[in-house]
């Protein structure tokens, strides 16, 4: 019963996938979707997401502390060859959003690597390089005791004028 009241809603001819590693088409899902896309089914009472659903009929229960992900990229696909269960940092940066992108990033723009050692994180969140600061607060502290030390203005120098009122 449920079976045939979820293929019914389900398009199994969708288009390929241009990302590796999602076999076949998409089976796209053509009932009711959220805002963001993802389908929803009704289900013994409740609403759940459709690709969840199709993930759980082919593979059990999805493990505690994993998000189901599209390797196709695509929201509404519901093809279980397209699912996996993964933590949700490795959900996040399967995606192409600014902060899967970010995260991608291996290195400062100087070259730097960001690990452990050299990487601390701003107030903000964001990563910050421990060399490009170190060199940072080198050259500010350089030029601030170049302004200290910087020279007096010159004596004015004599000149036949100021020699007679001398006299």
């Amino acid at each position: 019963m449920h079976a045939e009241r979820f293929t019914a809603k389900v398009t199994p001819c969708g288009p390929i996938s241009l990302y590796r590693g999602a076999p076949g088409p998409c089976h796209l899902w053509t009932g009711a979707t959220s805002e963001t896309g993802y389908g929803r089914y009704w289900h013994q009472g409740r609403a759940v997401r459709a690709h969840r659903y199709a993930y759980e009929q082919a593979n059990g229960p999805i493990p505690d502390g994993l998000d189901v992900d599209h390797i196709c990229r695509r929201r509404a696909c519901v093809n279980p060859a397209h699912l996996r269960a993964v933590t949700h940092r490795e959900n996040v940066l399967a995606s192409s959003n600014h902060v899967a992108r970010c995260a991608r990033v291996t290195h400062c723009p100087a070259g730097h690597a960001y690990d452990a050692a050299n990487t601390y994180r701003a107030p903000n969140g964001t990563r910050k390089c421990r060399a490009c600061k170190r060199e940072g607060a080198r050259a500010k502290r350089a030029v601030e005791r170049e302004q200290q030390l910087a020279p007096v203005a010159p004596i004015r120098t004599r000149t036949p004028d100021t020699l007679e009122r001398a006299a």
